[in-house]
């Protein structure tokens, strides 16, 4: 398998699939890191001979390390759209280095034993920026963005098959070379002709020819006679990945599509497991994450009760409450900084906030901003009702009014609902039924995949989407 063959291809890691471009990337940004303080070490403390004794620094290096993965990772820069722009992509590593002090600050505080010096440390950040942008920009030099994109044969040129077409074009799939699309017996008008490859021999060959990657079966009606049945076996023993079309878009958009989906499919594929190991390991993890960010959340908890107690002029609570449905459907009780002006739904009918809703007092619009009115809902993962990642609990009336129009809406209450979500980092604010429809497919990837790594990718991209305020209203 050739070089570039290789990073075309996705690394699974715990059911979530990541471009193998990025795991060899991560690895070596990760060693970048751990040689950037040793480097700092050795000209820091510079004696005129180099030293050879490291082992009793590893720790220390491990932690820098670590750390400043993570917060360059919350600032996205394991993103293909971040890569497209060299000054977007060199923004990004400095502001995620420098960010990364923070909780680097924090650990000191709590862990002695793992202190840097400021010379050490400043110099390690510089170092690490410089190797990082390096191993960026020889990354794209070496191999070309484009070239590193799985190539993709569409079975079919109908109907389903245009559901790619109009995925791509919205954006919703990306860092995929569709080189084309195969019309068979069944498929329903073709609205494009572009990329249309008509199948004059056998399968295998235009795979070979194509240099092709995947495969995804978009056929109409794949019971109609001349489905190649056989030339995909083929294909499939020649080690092409084959899928079928709910599979691309989960794989690919992180999302479960409504629109293609069939009960067998969910009850025949791998996930939506809960065991009792992975419910202590979700708990376990919740918890650790509320008291690791108490310490720091507390003083903005503070300023805002001041703020809203200030703007109301005492007047109402500083604090809300507010009925949700959490797991297997039973209602809770959950708390929020009260972001909008008292008696908000005066006929009392529920009702979504929406974009430059007048409702929300000025206050209000700064702490949705940056997702501080939802700090009150710590409690509401000690007390086990929420986790810290799942679906966003909704209103009862709300639940009721969608379980009857969109199906499977149900099955996101199979798991504990969370402060942030995978819905809530892929997609922006929702105010519709058709929003909810959109968010339910990106909840039931949630609830089919979930995983640590996953709550971890999460928690990371919360952090992006807080300190860019995407998404909220």
């Amino acid at each position: 398998m050739s070089t570039v063959k290789f990073f075309r291809h996705s690394t699974k890691l715990s059911r979530y699939y990541v471009p193998t471009e990025f795991v060899v990337l991560a690895v070596l940004e990760f060693l970048a890191l751990l040689f950037s303080l040793y480097l700092s070490l050795e000209i820091r403390f510079w004696d005129g001979d180099w030293r050879t004794e490291f082992g009793d620094f590893m720790p220390k290096a491990l932690v820098y390390s670590v750390v400043m993965q993570l917060s360059l990772v919350a600032f996205g820069i394991y993103q293909r759209q971040t890569g497209r722009f060299i000054n977007m992509l060199v923004l990004r590593i400095a502001s995620g280095l420098l960010l990364g002090l923070i909780p680097l600050g924090v650990s000191f505080y709590f862990f002695p034993t793992f202190f840097l010096g400021r010379g050490v440390l400043l110099l390690a950040v510089w170092f690490s920026f410089l190797f990082i942008s390096i191993i960026r920009l020889f990354f794209r030099k070496v191999v070309k963005e484009r070239s590193m994109w799985t190539r993709v044969l569409v079975l079919g040129a109908g109907e389903k098959a245009n559901m790619i077409r109009e995925a791509v074009r919205k954006g919703e799939i990306k860092g995929l070379n569709i080189v084309s699309y195969v019309p068979l017996p069944g498929d329903k008008d073709i609205s494009d002709r572009n990329s249309i490859q008509s199948l004059e021999k056998p399968l295998i060959e235009y795979v070979e020819e194509l240099d092709i990657d995947e495969i995804v079966i978009a056929v109409d009606d794949r019971r109609s006679r001349g489905f190649p049945t056989k030339e995909l076996i083929d294909c499939k023993m020649s080690g092409v990945n084959i899928l079928d079309l709910v599979t691309f878009f989960e794989r690919r958009a992180g999302k479960i599509r409504l629109d293609m989906l069939n009960p067998s499919w969910l009850y025949l594929s791998e996930g939506f497991q809960a065991g009792t190991i992975r419910r202590i390991g979700k708990r376990a993890m919740d918890l650790l994450v509320v008291f690791a960010l108490l310490p720091v959340l507390l003083p903005f908890a503070i300023l805002v009760s001041i703020a809203i107690f200030i703007e109301s002029g005492g007047r109402g609570g500083v604090l809300y409450s507010q009925i949700r449905v959490k797991q297997d459907g039973m209602p809770f009780k959950i708390y929020k900084f009260r972001s909008m002006v008292l008696n908000a739904e005066k006929d009392g009918v529920p009702q979504w906030a929406s974009k430059n809703d007048s409702r929300i007092t000025r206050v209000g619009r700064i702490i949705r901003k940056g997702r501080l009115d939802e700090l009150p809902q710590l409690y509401n993962v000690i007390n086990g009702d929420m986790s810290f990642v799942g679906p966003r609990p909704e209103r009862p009336e709300f639940v009721e009014k969608l379980a009857k129009a969109v199906p499977y809406y149900d099955e996101r209450h199979r798991v504990k609902p969370g402060l942030t979500g995978w819905a809530q980092v892929c997609y922006s604010y929702g105010d519709t039924v058709g929003d909810s429809i959109e968010k339910l497919q990106y909840d039931l990837y949630y609830v089919k995949n979930y995983s640590i790594l996953l709550d971890l990718l999460i928690l990371l991209q919360t952090a992006e989407v807080v300190m860019l305020g995407k998404g909220a209203q």
